[in-house]
This record gives C-alpha cells, structure tokens and sequence, in this order.
C-alpha cells in the first residue's frame, strides 16, 4: 500500500505531497510549492527516491521548489499541456500579483486527459477538474483509494475562481463527473487543507447542497 505523506510550506500554506512506496522506495513528489530545504529534509528522513514531479496546476504557491527538487534528483516533471507557459510567466502563475517572481523550467511531460500515467512501480489516472485554473488536474490512485485534488475539491470548501484564467461555471460540474463518480470511500488530498474522504464531501461540503 502505497504511504502518503503531506508537507505543508510557504505562505499560502500549500500540501506537497510524499507519495511513497515502501516495498521500492521509490517517490511521487507532488506539488511542491515553497521551501525546497524542508521537502528535501522530509525525503532525506524518509528514504525515498523520487522518480517524478507531478504538478495539479501551475500557480506560484504549488511551483516555488519544483526546479531545486528536479535538479537534486534528476526527475521529470508533469503538467497540464493548457498550462504549460505558466511555469515561466509569472503574471500567468500569479506570482506578480505579490511582486515576485516564481518560475520554473518547462516540463518535460504534458499530461494527455483521461490518461493512466505509468512511472517507475506507480500507476495512476490523470482527469482534467478545471475551474481554479484551465489545466488543474487530479490524479486517481484507484488501488489505494485516494486522489489528490489539487485546488479543485477541498475539505468543506472547493477552489477560487475569480483568478485570471479561472472558470466558475466549470469548477462544480467537473468535480461532480470527474470525483464524485468514484467510490465514496476514496481519500480526497486536496492542495490546501486537511483531507477528508469523497463520502463526507459529497454530504456535508455547502458547495454541492
């Protein structure tokens, strides 16, 4: 069973997420946002090898470390093709709207939709949940029964939309065809936030009553 490990860092307080698989040692290294020194501490802590970025979206709170990480460890990183010139404009990653700029090199994989991705011993489906941003992704561990939400769904709460770039009217439809048609049991890991399970989201979040 495949362990999952949060991080929270930097301002804006964004989930990194630690997917690790203990049989291999091999890592998921999802989101990782800000403080690059600590998201390398907890991978050093756990002794895993991480073997690939993945990215639910391209806004500056869930980029800020990408680079260091991919440079310490050599690893890929995954987005969204429809955000793909995010990771270097920061008017676009929303970084200039705090008078910084966070940039990351281009990725080396675009995410096709509906795609079950194999890396390493990982294996999981990418589904497009846009509305926060118009290349936010999930991703869908079906055997362990979890998926990370990115800022599309969270506990009690779903992602803004009055970002440049965000949809309203597509950020609830797609959460309802895309997440709510697994099975009520799964582990959502939203990217800010605690977890909490499809099941409570589907009957007590304000935003689908």
């Amino acid at each position: 069973m495949l362990q999952v490990n949060v991080l929270t860092v930097g301002p804006a307080q964004s989930n990194c997420y630690i997917i690790s698989n203990p049989e291999n040692h091999e890592a998921l290294v999802v989101d990782p946002g800000a403080e690059p020194t600590t998201l390398i501490s907890r991978i050093e802590e756990l002794k895993v090898k991480p073997v690939a970025i993945l990215l639910t979206h391209a806004h500056y709170d869930h980029i800020g470390a990408v680079d260091t990480l991919r440079d310490r460890y050599e690893v890929p990183v995954y987005l969204a093709a429809e955000e793909e010139e995010w990771l270097s404009n920061p008017n676009k990653n929303l970084s200039a709207m705090l008078g910084e700029s966070v940039t990351a090199r281009p990725a080396e994989h675009l995410f096709k939709p509906e795609e079950v991705i194999e890396i390493a011993h990982f294996t999981f489906k990418v589904v497009a949940t846009p509305g926060h941003s118009p290349g936010g992704v999930s991703f869908i561990f079906e055997d362990d029964e979890f998926v990370i939400t990115g800022d599309a769904l969270f506990a009690g709460s779903v992602g803004r939309t009055d970002f440049p770039g965000s949809e309203p009217k597509e950020l609830i439809p797609n959460i309802r065809q895309k997440l709510f048609t697994l099975p009520s049991s799964f582990t959502i890991y939203p990217g800010h936030g605690e977890s909490s399970t499809l099941a409570h989201e589907m009957t007590t979040n304000p935003f689908f009553n």
